[in-house]
């Protein structure tokens, strides 16, 4: 089992950057498949990117890619989400997700194929 607990996020202009992190704690974070997720009011939880066990692939919802960077420090038990050029439609609740039932390959785009789950950090993205 892993706890994992989001910081990071903020009220921040259009075009400006945030980085978000989320520290676990547990047992062998470094065997999940981690994710990043986020929701925003009257919508569904969404995929925003993923990452395999070693760090070594990665994959984004298009409407972030170019933008936003995941990256893992498994020493450190910790995920980041780097976020850069950020508009208006990025404001939501963000939260990051632990996948148990992965292998070393994958990087899960669905919120069922998540099985622990942070708390939720804000962004919101002033135009």
């Amino acid at each position: 089992q892993v706890q994992l607990v989001e910081s990071g996020g903020g009220l921040v202009q259009a075009g400006g950057s945030l980085r978000l992190s989320c520290a676990a704690s547990g047992r062998a974070f470094s065997r999940y498949a981690m994710g990043w997720f986020r929701q925003a009011p009257g919508n569904e939880r969404e995929f925003v990117a993923a990452i395999t066990w070693s760090g070594g692939s990665t994959r984004y919802a298009d409407s972030v890619k170019g933008r936003f960077t995941i990256s893992r420090d498994n020493a450190k038990n910790t995920l980041f989400l780097q976020m850069s050029s950020l508009k208006p439609e990025d404001t939501a609740v963000y939260y990051c997700a632990a996948s148990s039932s992965s292998n070393r390959y994958s990087t899960p785009v669905q919120v069922s194929s998540y099985d622990y789950w942070g708390q939720g950090t804000q962004v919101t993205v002033s135009s």
